[in-house]
């Protein structure tokens, strides 16, 4: 018997979403920060196993829209509550259920979908206090489990991947065995550099920086791929930090980068960076489409 289904991953901001389904996954699709608005699209990844295969829709956090870009993030994440098999929610070591938390807690008792609570990052947590946790959220009667676990160590994610398994309904093989997302290079290599200006950049400048990639370019003399990338941010001000000091800070962007880019590609890779400004464009609606958030 071959089991299937889709399995979407929601949480405020910041609770390990990402990190999880790289690790379930064991390949690094989804970026990972720790400042808001990270993921930003609907992704999916597959997991494929000899009897089994769970595509995962990693979905951007849940949180108030501020912006186009905002409103256009939260209707991702709302959206596939009802597409899939099995909803994943997932909570971090807070001790308290928040104001995020329970607007979230809100929406899915709307849905008939069965729900799975993860509580990650539990390698903070003290003596009883996972107990404590699941005692909390149990008492909600809204979760068919809860899986404690840790995303950052690996601990109880095969645990997770069971749980899944085991409630996946019959069905078929939707990606080759081989495939690990339904994204293109190009979107994977973008998010990449973005992951790494975010990193490297502080407070307000990351929100509102975007990666167009221009080319992508096998030399036909050597085994070197030529990717050339522009960065957008909204200020002329930003321009100047994403460059940094002498070009310092746009270096640093780029060497952290290439490193994955190349791990993901397999080959030598000369990234060509450059820094544009386009003012504003996460409150202009027609720019956040152009973008390709749509």
């Amino acid at each position: 018997m071959y089991k299937s289904g889709f399995v979407t991953i929601v949480g405020r901001p910041n609770v390990g979403k990402s990190t999880l389904l790289n690790r379930v996954i064991g390949e690094k699709i989804s970026i990972i920060s720790d400042k808001p608005q990270t993921t930003r699209n609907k992704i999916q990844l597959v997991y494929t196993e000899e009897n089994c295969q769970i595509v995962f829709l990693d979905t951007p956090g849940i949180q108030n829209p501020k912006n186009k870009l905002g409103e256009y993030m939260l209707k991702v994440s709302k959206s596939t509550l009802e597409e899939v098999d099995i909803v994943t929610f997932m909570v971090d070591n807070s001790m308290e259920i928040g104001p995020m938390d329970k607007m979230i807690i809100e929406d899915l008792k709307q849905i008939s979908t069965p729900i799975v609570l993860v509580i990650n990052k539990i390698d903070k947590l003290q003596g009883d206090e996972v107990l404590q946790l699941i005692d909390k959220y149990s008492r909600l009667n809204l979760f068919e489990e809860i899986i404690p676990l840790s995303a950052l160590n690996n601990d109880n994610v095969q645990r997770y991947i069971e749980v899944l398994k085991d409630r996946l309904p019959e069905g078929p093989q939707y990606f080759p065995e081989d495939m690990i997302t339904d994204q293109p290079e190009r979107f994977i290599i973008a998010e990449i550099i973005r992951e790494k200006a975010l990193l490297s950049l502080d407070e307000e400048v990351p929100h509102g920086i975007y990666v167009e990639i221009q080319g992508i370019k096998e030399r036909d003399d050597k085994d070197l791929i030529d990717v050339f990338a522009n960065i957008y941010c909204e200020k002329e001000s930003h321009k100047g930090i994403v460059i940094g000091k002498r070009g310092a800070k746009l270096k640093e962007i780029g060497q952290n980068a290439r490193m994955d880019i190349e791990a993901l590609l397999g080959s030598k890779v000369n990234l060509q960076l450059w820094v544009k400004v386009e003012k504003n464009w996460r409150e202009k609606e027609n720019k956040v489409r152009y973008f390709g958030y749509k």
